[in-house]
């Protein structure tokens, strides 16, 4: 029997979709190594309002939330199964968890109730729940979008409820990536990724442009250890900048 169109075998890799992940985590190491430059002093940014760092941390969410979207219609294109999905889900729980724990430590008042892999952690599941929908993916993610703008409620408020999104103040948090609108991102890549595999797969696994398989290797593997370079990264950065700030100006 042939395979079906787009489907590749489980152990494929897909490396474009790899290399976009790896901008996607290269762009927001940059952002956090800004971050933590201006939490010690060396630099002085508004992260909270100033436009070049808000609309920049958008940018990188939406990267990275839209390849949520397309590897979830790669892992359902290669028959992915429950057990594999739920053992990579726990791992994305499991460190949203250690992040909230570890900015408690750091940000007592500010700490991370609800980032990006706590948003992650949920959308996974409400992906595979409407991939099904197919084409409706395309509205679903639009209304997911607008869906903060047209309802908000002082109930979404708290801490135990704004991880939906319907808030009617942003929370003050060092990270904060709810599901609404975020859903709709992440079902526009699935919705993308659904599309390409049936009628353009080589834009997603198709071999890397000759001309860019020297810059574009290192990202592609990157974009396979996605979770554990996010989960790593931060650590680094803050002790290498903790260590400069000690060492110019020793206490």
């Amino acid at each position: 029997m042939a395979p079906a169109v787009g489907r590749a075998s489980g152990t494929d890799r897909f490396d474009r979709l790899d290399v976009l992940r790896g901008v996607a985590i290269v762009w927001m190491a940059a952002f956090h190594f800004c971050f933590d430059l201006n939490h010690y002093g060396f630099i002085r940014q508004d992260f909270h309002t100033d436009p070049l760092w808000t609309v920049q941390r958008s940018a990188i969410v939406t990267l990275f939330l839209f390849c949520v979207g397309l590897g979830q219609a790669v892992a359902l294109d290669q028959g992915q199964t429950m057990q594999r999905f739920w053992r990579r889900w726990a791992q994305i729980a499991g460190c949203a968890l250690l992040v909230s724990f570890g900015s408690a430590l750091m940000f007592p008042q500010t700490y991370i109730s609800f980032g990006v892999l706590h948003g992650i952690a949920v959308i996974l599941l409400l992906l595979r729940l409407v991939a099904p929908a197919g084409r409706w993916l395309w509205p679903l993610g639009g209304a997911a979008l607008l869906m903060p703008l047209l309802v908000q409620h002082p109930f979404f408020d708290t801490r135990a409820t704004n991880w939906v999104g319907l808030v009617t103040h942003k929370p003050t948090t060092e990270d904060y990536v709810p599901v609404l609108p975020w859903l709709g991102v992440a079902l526009w890549g699935l919705a993308a990724g659904q599309w390409a595999l049936r009628h353009r797969p080589v834009w997603l696994g198709g071999a890397l442009p000759a001309a860019l398989c020297l810059p574009a290797r290192p990202l592609a593997m990157l974009g396979r250890w996605s979770l554990s370079f996010y989960m790593l990264h931060q650590p680094v950065l803050i002790g290498a900048v903790m260590t400069a700030a000690w060492l110019l100006h020793p206490q």
